[in-house]
């Protein structure tokens, strides 16, 4: 396999297609996106994106393509494919796990301009895809009569091959896939291939980053640590115990590489890979509060909602379980409601109605489900939203309190938006917390015995000086920003400048703070703080602006400054480590000023280590 230097994109093209030689008759068509391609929460760190797919094809005009991308990579996929394969003659088989509106259009392409094309799925995957192979979305429903019989008359539904448990498909020069069926509640029809003879695992949506890169694999593990740890915590955590028997699966592989559906192939270090997703997920399953996530979505922006809450409560260290109402038995999803500590439930509007697996969870959850624990419900629709209507009055009548107001999203959301439902998510986390220590206190008559730690005692005599960190990113309509009060501050080298600063997982910024992000500390004086202090400690609402109303400056790289400060510097984040319930950011200082010469550094003291 082909082991270039790892070097991220830098393109004018915003997509193009970069082909990568593995093996006699066996190549990778790597598309390039140097900018994200939605809006989903995953895509975030801002880094691009690549779309892998895989080809075997032979001089007898027999060709398997393994995991093609979506429409939005057709114009720079199509010609490379068409310089491989006939389309006229060639009979393509397609292998593909995951299925969404976008990948079908593509899918719709092949199929006219291969007569002979058949696809290989799983079989959940194949139920998804024969029920929106003609769906329209909202915005296509307006076609004339005539533009529909024309697009439905062109549009069949090629041969499926069904992959109901593992199987091995020989296909030619000495290949062997193995295909092995890989349900999530986010993906159920998940297929992961496994080429025997080069040890290849095409893993599809699992193990994946969203980085643009043009080397074939990443240079070691901590190259792209930072962004497979985010994609981790935005989609697998909320299933993380169907991703654990999965990665059991793949463990017993004579794997050589990984390969996944987006960012650079893992050699050297994919078992260590493996392990990282068992350890990251046990940090959830630790928690003593479990939230229930049942949805069901039929574009993907349904889900997309859900995965941007799931990040947010997480973020809280609560254990949140992830069901697809589609796929889930009945039994299962009456035992997860029945030990959850609080319930979450989306749907889309499909037709003026909600899909009729949420309306059978939602008679479930009004049959089983404790009047005494908080709901939430949410959901995108296209002209009209009764689905979440329905779950609304349904729930409210049945005696449910509700954590938060539902939300409703018109189509899909967007950066304000995701950041928002990861806040609502966070803000639901901190409420069960709460509860749950509420509880304790009420059992043990009220006494906190760690507050009279005498380590946390001592630990709280280290002073740090309070700040106001403040980061904004985007520019527009696109543009957020977020702050917090920070004193877990420390200069870390001379030679460049730096510092660290530990953030809270739970807190809105932490999302701002990835490697290559800008920042500001404003350190506050000793003798004007109180003012500034009182702005940032009052609570927010999700998605509130905590710099609106203020009068600000700003910084080289456009970070919000508060003039009334002591002095600012400007941070660029070079990396980050986990620390138990925080991350420490380390940063280089590229820019900074004293405000007031004649000023002293606020101090925060505290009583004891065991709180901030």
């Amino acid at each position: 396999m082909s082991n270039t230097k790892n070097n991220t994109v830098s393109i004018t093209n915003p997509k193009e297609i970069n082909v990568i030689a593995i093996d006699d008759g066996f190549i990778c068509l790597r598309g390039l996106s140097h900018k994200k391609l939605r809006f989903e929460v995953e895509y975030a760190l801002g880094k691009g994106t690549t779309s892998n797919t895989f080809l075997f094809y032979n001089n007898e005009n027999t060709a398997f393509l393994i995991n093609p991308p979506g429409a939005n990579f057709q114009e720079v996929f199509l010609p490379e494919l068409r310089k491989i394969i006939s389309k006229n003659t060639c009979q393509l088989s397609v292998v593909i796990g995951h299925i969404n509106p976008n990948r079908i259009s593509l899918l719709k392409i092949l199929s006219l301009e291969f007569p002979k094309l058949k696809i290989i799925c799983s079989n959940p995957a194949g139920k998804i895809l024969q029920e929106i192979w003609n769906q329209k979305k909202p915005s296509q429903q307006n076609l004339s009569k005539k533009e529909d019989e024309e697009e439905n008359n062109l549009q069949q539904v090629p041969p499926l091959d069904l992959i109901k448990q593992e199987e091995s498909i020989s296909i030619f020069d000495g290949y062997t896939l193995k295909l092995i069926p890989s349900p999530t509640a986010r993906w159920p029809g998940g297929l992961i291939a496994f080429e025997e003879k080069t040890g290849l695992l095409m893993s599809d949506k699992l193990f994946g980053a969203h980085i643009c890169t043009t080397a074939w694999a990443e240079t070691n593990r901590s190259s792209t640590d930072e962004e497979r740890r985010h994609y981790f915590d935005c989609l697998m955590t909320p299933m993380i115990n169907q991703v654990n028997r999965i990665v059991e699966k793949v463990e017993l592989l004579n794997i050589s590489a990984i390969a996944p559906s987006h960012g650079p192939a893992i050699e050297t270090s994919w078992r260590s890979l493996l392990n990282d997703y068992q350890r990251w997920g046990d940090q959830q399953s630790k928690s003593t509060i479990k939230i229930v996530l049942l949805f069901a979505s039929a574009y993907g922006n349904t889900a997309s909602i859900a995965d941007a809450l799931a990040k947010g409560i997480s973020a809280t260290g609560i254990q949140v379980e992830s069901l697809n109402c589609e796929f889930t038995p009945a039994s299962e999803l009456v035992n997860s409601i029945k030990t959850a500590d609080a319930y979450l439930i989306g749907s889309p509007t499909l037709g003026g109605h909600a899909p009729t697996p949420i309306v059978s969870a939602l008679g479930t959850l009004l049959a089983e489900g404790d009047r005494n624990k908080y709901v939430g419900i949410f959901g995108s629709y296209g002209w009209s939203g009764e689905a979440l209507d329905l779950l609304e009055n349904k729930l409210r009548d049945g005696g449910f309190e509700f954590a938060f107001e539902p939300i409703k999203i018109k189509f899909s959301p967007n950066a304000a938006t995701l950041k928002t439902l990861g806040e609502t998510g966070t803000m639901f986390g901190r409420k069960l917390i709460k509860e749950e220590k509420r509880q304790k206190r009420k059992l043990t008559g009220g006494i906190n015995s760690t507050k009279t730690d005498p380590a946390l005692l001592a630990l709280g005599k280290v002073i740090g000086s309070l700040s106001v960190l403040t980061a904004q990113k985007n520019e527009g309509e696109e543009i957020i920003n977020s702050a917090m009060i920070a004193s877990w501050i420390s200069q870390a080298s001379f030679s460049p400048p730096g510092i660290t600063v530990a953030v809270a997982k739970d807190r809105a910024v932490e999302t701002l703070l990835h490697k290559g992000d800008f920042f500001a500390v404003n350190i506050l004086d000793e003798n004007n703080y109180q003012k500034i202090l009182k702005q940032f400690l009052q609570p927010f609402l999700p998605g509130a602006n905590r710099l609106s109303g203020l009068q600000l400056i700003e910084s080289p790289k456009k970070q919000p400054i508060l003039p009334d400060a002591l002095a600012w510097i400007e941070g660029s984040v070079k990396d980050r480590m986990e620390c138990g319930d925080h991350w420490i950011i380390y940063a280089e200082i590229l820019n900074g000023k004293v405000l007031n010469q004649n000023g002293v550094t606020a101090i925060h003291h505290r009583r004891t280590g065991a709180n901030y």
